[in-house]
């Protein structure tokens, strides 16, 4: 129990000294809009998979994005290294989390699915009065 506490806070840690590195630190343009989400850890701390999400919806700039992140993974551990007091700094795989455009999809069908019953029940009451005149 213990270690997994630790993860956690590792991974919160290290999630928001990433969004303020690429926020202050990383100069290259494919990475601007990025925000990382979330932070998994392994429970020997060696390895973080980095979420992250990006404001365009387009594919190719999620792949300029993913690029971008991979090229500065050495800046971002480099910089880790100097706030975190860590023995080793976790090897960052980025990952796109998807968790948002999923959440949207299923807002939007939910949408479609009340729109669709009010228009049913306008049909339902349209056929009843119909019928009983």
């Amino acid at each position: 129990m213990a270690n997994n506490f630790r993860t956690d806070r590792v991974g919160m840690e290290i999630k928001r000294e990433v969004n303020e590195i690429l926020q202050k630190k990383v100069r290259d343009p494919r990475v601007q809009g990025v925000t990382i989400t979330d932070v998994q850890m392994l429970g020997d701390l060696s390895m973080a998979k980095v979420y992250y999400t990006i404001m365009s919806n387009l594919a190719s700039d999620n792949q300029k994005a993913q690029t971008g992140l991979e090229k500065a993974t050495g800046t971002i551990k480099r910089e880790l290294g100097h706030n975190l007091k860590m023995y080793k700094i976790p090897d960052l795989t980025f990952v796109k989390d998807e968790s948002i455009e999923y959440g949207n999809k299923i807002d939007q069908m939910l949408r479609d699915l009340v729109k669709n019953k009010a228009e049913t029940q306008l049909l339902w009451l349209g056929f009843l009065f119909f019928n009983l005149i």
